[in-house]
């Protein structure tokens, strides 16, 4: 016998390194859209799709992930995925038109569907008394990510207008957005090399009837005493018990599942429909719509970096400690109270063209190429009771390119809002997600489904998932621009409500059982 005592935590972490190159791929398009917006002169819709499109691909390949991984394995479907990353970050960073950069992030959505591999990996090597916390360390690495573009993207920022020789001689200062996503290359390079040194799962070994390989990698991961007990327990478990994926499909959907299912589809529509991504992936462009500029903006969204990274930690340590229900009904509370708090913010704003103003805008470098400041004498003494309204009047005024190009000038410089509302409910709410649905989901799909069906349900929840963030994310700059943020972050907190009320009827607690135990909780009838 061989057993390393952290060695399972080594091989959680390693998987987990998938969760860090997502995290930054999502969160680094937040400083890019709003360059490639300018330099591709999209609209609303084709910069929506820029964001979205990692999504709509992984929405296309998470039903083909999960079977891939039950017939393949996981280790060498992580593989797979963890070049798709590196040839998505590689092309990219050298786009030459919107259609090569959303082909470029459209590869790496494939990708993304490591989001539910790992914690499948992770799940089925860890001892049931560790593995929430085993399972959270995905999450810990996606929010690490998350952290870490925003941060590369506020130092990029700064470099590229620091007017710094080093600055010029790199091309930051010419092509900042293409340093933004090149950097992704980093962590996709160290993700993929680091997976040719963990073993497969032993669970999928036995599923394959490759018992000996199975044992041996179990004797690694837990002491001489329990691995006989642990093998007998996955014995007894359906593990061998092999379906067809449309007979795994019918079983599914059919009485003996209804509970899993119902959790799993509940977790995964609620993960995105209260609006993470929309926060995620625009955070700059949100606080931008606060007036409070856009260097301000790209600070602020590095604090919700560090606020996720915080909350985190405190999940991971309380997820076997108080379970999954009540964090998820804590933070699900806390969703609906700073999204609601954020929709107040915004509907009391007003905007109103001023000669100050004027006088502000005109400073602006290169204003004058756009625009003539003087046209908006238009529309001064004019106070507007909504962003729409205000946006829409700018639009007539010096035409749709102008005032998108300067939006964040023209909002900083015309309203009047309380900012400080927004960035509590904004932090408010990324802390109340870190605790509760970040996490937690990820961890209750490693442990709803049986093991003979683990990769095929997850597929089905994960595509529930997918869908849900593919349509938050695409939408939400139509959405913002069409009915504006108060709606919105309304809207966003209604959900939470009703998801909340479902957590509280339907969702069990899952803390503490094995995953035999749990296959028996979740398929009797």
């Amino acid at each position: 016998m061989n057993y390393k005592p952290h060695y399972a935590l080594y091989c959680a972490i390693v998987v987990s390194l998938g969760g860090f190159v997502f995290g930054f791929d999502a969160s680094v398009i937040s400083g890019v859209v709003g360059f490639v917006t300018t330099e591709f002169n999209l609209t609303p819709i084709q910069a929506g799709f820029v964001v979205a499109a990692p999504t709509l691909s992984g929405l296309i390949a998470t039903p083909l992930m999960g079977p891939f991984a039950d017939a393949f394995g996981r280790k060498k479907v992580l593989i797979f995925i963890a070049f798709l990353y590196l040839m998505s970050a590689t092309a990219s960073a050298f786009a030459t038109s919107y259609l090569m950069l959303v082909t470029a992030r459209g590869i790496g959505g494939i990708a993304f569907t490591s989001l539910m591999i790992a914690p499948m990996y992770i799940g089925e090597i860890s001892p049931a008394e560790v593995r929430g916390k085993r399972v959270s360390i995905n999450q810990m690495n996606i929010v690490l990510g998350f952290s870490a573009a925003y941060f590369a993207n506020y130092f990029i920022l700064s470099m590229s207008g620091s007017g710094s020789e080093l600055a010029t001689s790199l091309g930051l200062d010419t092509n900042t957005w293409r340093w933004m996503l090149g950097l992704e290359i980093i962590p996709a390079a160290v993700f993929f090399l680091a997976l040719f040194l963990i073993p497969s799962s032993p669970r999928w070994l036995m599923l394959k009837g490759r018992d000996a390989e199975a044992r041996k990698v179990i004797s690694t991961l837990l002491p001489e005493s329990q691995v006989e007990s642990e093998i007998n327990q996955i014995k007894q478990s359906s593990v061998k018990q092999r379906a067809p994926i449309l007979e795994s499909l019918k079983f599914i959907f059919g009485p003996k599942m209804r509970l899993a299912l119902m959790v799993g589809l509940i977790l995964g529509v609620a993960q995105q429909i209260t609006g993470i991504n929309a926060i995620f992936f625009y955070a700059p462009t949100i606080f931008e719509q606060s007036g409070i500029g856009t260097n301000a903006a790209f600070a602020q969204a590095v604090l919700v970096g560090v606020i996720n990274v915080i909350f985190t930690i405190v999940a991971m340590a309380l997820i076997d400690k108080w379970g999954r229900k009540p964090l998820l009904v804590l933070g699900l509370t806390g969703i609906a109270a700073s999204m609601l708090l954020c929709a107040y913010g915004f509907s009391k704003a007003t905007y109103e063209i001023t000669p100050q103003s004027i006088a502000e805008i005109q400073k602006v470098e290169n204003i004058q190429e756009s625009f003539d400041p003087n046209s908006l004498n238009a529309l001064v003494g004019t106070v507007y009771k909504s962003d729409v309204e205000f946006k829409t009047a700018l639009q007539n005024t010096i035409g749709v390119t102008a005032a998108r190009d300067h939006e964040s000038n023209l909002i900083k410089s015309s309203v009047d809002i309380n900012a400080v509302i927004i960035l509590i409910g904004i932090l408010a709410f990324v802390a109340s997600f870190a605790i509760s649905l970040g996490p937690v989901m990820w961890v209750m799909f490693a442990e709803i489904f049986p093991n003979k069906l683990r990769g095929v349900a997850i597929s089905v929840v994960g595509a529930a998932n997918s869908l849900v963030s593919f349509s938050v994310q695409f939408w939400f700059p139509w959405e913002l621009a069409k009915f504006g943020a108060a709606f919105t972050f309304g809207l966003f907190g209604l959900f939470a409500v009703v998801f909340l009320a479902m957590v509280i009827l339907v969702v069990p607690e899952t803390k503490g059982k094995s995953l035999e135990e749990l296959e028996t909780l979740f398929t009797k009838q």
